[in-house]
């Protein structure tokens, strides 16, 4: 295990009361309307330097986290000669890979199968949606099972940002980007944010729907009357009262606070940035390629993002408000070839394909997985329900195999009989990829180490 050399702090804001000062600060950059600089604006923690790391494979990584639970066996690992209740209405046909079979409503991804791979082993034991959602977030399993689950800074950050924390984008770029809603059941899931590493590592969060017609990103946006001169000599005022104030020198969490100012008006400065928002800028054709959805047009956006240098983006298929889709306790077969499947069949083979034409396959490691599958077992709703014991996710690019599979389950696709994986080991090959060794560790607020993944796999790796 390796250690880091710094410890994250608590949140600046809760840490003390701010400061006549302090608050004047604040003010001026609320006078130009940044909503970003509140995100960043939290007690500098010391960057951990982990020492030797392996060799990345993959700049950027693209998160599509199917949430509610997507059913294995109607799409990546159908069984289609079990047993009689669970092997479903529909049918698997052949893929472009001899011996990988897919979903018969899936036709456009049976083309891509020789770009991807497939893990037909993941295993947990956690039937609730927020603590399985949790694990599969973060790669640390929950304390419980408990669907009543909150989201506290006791529990690990995610993925992004961790990456955030060790290898961060360029200050003009966000490291980590999560969109279109914030997940719940009930309560937000945990694990979407930086958790006890400080909310200057919380994703930049969209709440808008790429795929509307008005769709922009306000926190990029200077509001009206404010050019980027007035916003230079805002900047330059809040230098010349930290000046005169003395703060800098006083304090090293103010010392903290600046930097995140910078990077925020570094962001709203960036004309790299702001392109990537623009959707406009895509052919029509392209955008159409993708699906005029709220998740087709995120995927696009998650493309033009690692495009312009974000290092990990995690697009949520579910409802507006954050509620999950993907949950088919009844009525299981009409959800899926009418909405669910279709979806996912113009999406991600447009991605991976858009990736590759473009010469990003290579350097952007794709992830489409959900927090568990579907039970083999019909239920009375011809639904199928939760189940965690066995299911799929997909693996392309950022130095993976290509039309492999690893892991198998049994004929019911109910249990893994070969090479049984977790969320931990996820997670060590999303960090392996980006080049961070699993066995790094970072620290709670406790101060206790803790390694930021488990095992890769690392079979999967090219």
């Amino acid at each position: 295990m390796k250690e880091t050399h710094g410890v994250a702090c608590p949140d600046f804001w809760r840490s003390r009361a701010l400061s006549r000062r302090e608050v004047l600060s604040v003010g001026v950059l609320g006078g130009v309307g940044l909503g970003l600089p509140a995100l960043l604006a939290q007690e500098a923690a010391a960057r951990a330097h982990a020492g030797a790391r392996p060799r990345a494979t993959a700049k950027s990584v693209i998160l599509l986290y199917q949430w509610g639970g997507p059913s294995h066996l109607e799409s990546f690992d159908m069984k289609p000669d079990g047993p009689e209740d669970s092997r479903g209405e529909f049918r698997p046909m052949a893929s472009n890979v001899d011996g990988i079979q897919v979903c018969e409503h899936l036709p456009r991804m049976a083309k891509v199968m020789d770009r991807v791979s497939l893990v037909r082993s993941f295993t947990h034991k956690f039937r609730n949606h927020n603590p399985p959602g949790y694990y599969g977030l973060t790669g640390h399993a929950p304390p419980s099972d408990d669907q009543r689950l909150r989201d506290t800074p006791d529990l690990f950050p995610h993925y992004g940002a961790v990456v955030d924390h060790l290898a961060p984008a360029p200050k003009e770029i966000p490291t980590f980007v999560s969109m279109p809603a914030v997940i719940h059941d009930g309560s937000a899931v945990p694990g979407q944010h930086g958790s006890f590493l400080g909310k200057r590592h919380d994703p930049l969060l969209i709440l808008q729907d790429p795929n509307s017609s008005d769709f922009r990103l306000p926190e990029l946006s200077l509001p009206g009357g404010v050019t980027a001169t007035r916003l230079q000599d805002r900047r330059a005022l809040l230098s010349d009262l930290d000046r005169e104030a003395g703060l800098m020198e006083r304090l090293g969490a103010a010392r903290g606070l600046d930097v995140h100012h910078q990077r925020a008006f570094a962001m709203l400065s960036s004309p790299k940035l702001r392109e990537a928002f623009d959707l406009s800028r895509e052919p029509e054709g392209t955008r159409d390629g993708y699906g005029r959805t709220m998740f087709g047009q995120c995927t696009l956006l998650a493309r033009r993002l690692v495009e312009a240098g974000v290092r990990l983006v995690t697009v949520y298929y579910c409802r507006p408000s954050g509620g999950f889709i993907w949950d088919t306790h009844k009525d299981n077969f009409p959800e899926l070839k009418s909405t669910l499947l279709p979806t996912t069949d113009r999406t991600l083979p447009t991605l991976l394909l858009d990736l590759e034409q473009r010469g990003l396959l290579n350097d952007t490691l794709v992830i489409w997985t959900g927090e568990f599958g579907r039970t083999p077992k019909i239920n009375k709703d011809a639904g199928r329900d939760h189940w965690p014991e066995c299911y799929t996710a997909l693996f392309a690019g950022g130095g993976m195999k290509r039309g492999f599979v690893y892991g198998a389950s049994d004929s019911a696709g109910a249990y893994p009989t070969e090479n049984p994986v977790r969320p931990d080991n996820l997670a060590g090959t999303l960090y392996r990829a980006v080049g961070l060794d699993p066995a790094t560790h970072v620290y709670d607020l406790q101060k206790r180490p803790i390694a930021i993944g488990g095992d890769p796999i690392h079979e999967l790796f090219a």
